[in-house]
């Protein structure tokens, strides 16, 4: 098995924390994990994205353009900005929940998250939306997206592991004062199909 996945948002969405949660369920099955992070600004709202390669054959943590089998998107615009490296068949999870960019909070540029959404839907093949105001309602919390997502990418297919390996990573990774939460956060990607 070999997988090319990219997850992409913006600082305090749990981005890193879902690279490090699917690293460890990888190696949970001795699988080989090469991941690069690129936090920038992150803890001022700015750009985060995290390359993951799993299986055999990876020489380098870096994606190539149009090399990517899965896009895990926090936010939708972050999203759009990653799809370059997606390949053809590739399938994207992402958030419907916008997270305003600053340039367009001071009003330097427009952001529609719609309009992301649209162009998404209109440039790939396999998209998965996932309703995170809707999870974040029935699960109490918006902490639990970064879970959510995985959960929802782990039913898509394409993230290449089983929950069994995700609930472990979570057993690992997560405070325990969160477990049960996250816990939920996989039983409700699954039986929502999120």
């Amino acid at each position: 098995m070999s997988k090319n996945i990219i997850l992409c948002g913006v600082g305090g969405q749990g981005t890193i924390l879902a690279s490090r949660l699917i690293a460890a369920a990888a190696m949970h099955r001795n699988i080989p994990v090469k991941t690069a992070e690129t936090i920038g600004m992150a803890q001022r709202g700015g750009s985060v994205f995290s390359h993951l390669r799993l299986g055999d054959g990876a020489h380098s943590p870096l994606i190539a353009k149009g090399f990517a089998d899965l896009i895990i998107g926090f936010e939708p615009g972050e999203t759009v900005r990653q799809l370059p490296f997606l390949k053809k068949d590739g399938v994207v999870v992402v958030s419907s929940r916008p997270v305003m960019p600053v340039n367009a909070m001071i009003g330097k540029t427009a952001y529609d998250p719609e309009q992301m959404i649209t162009y998404l839907q209109e440039n790939t093949k396999h998209l998965h939306v996932v309703d995170a105001d809707k999870a974040a309602q029935e699960l109490g919390s918006y902490k639990i997206l970064n879970v959510v997502l995985l959960g929802a990418a782990l039913q898509s297919g394409e993230l290449g592991l089983i929950e069994e390996d995700l609930e472990a990573a979570v057993q690992e990774k997560v405070p325990e004062k969160f477990l049960e939460l996250n816990r939920k956060a996989l039983v409700w990607s699954r039986d929502c199909k999120a």
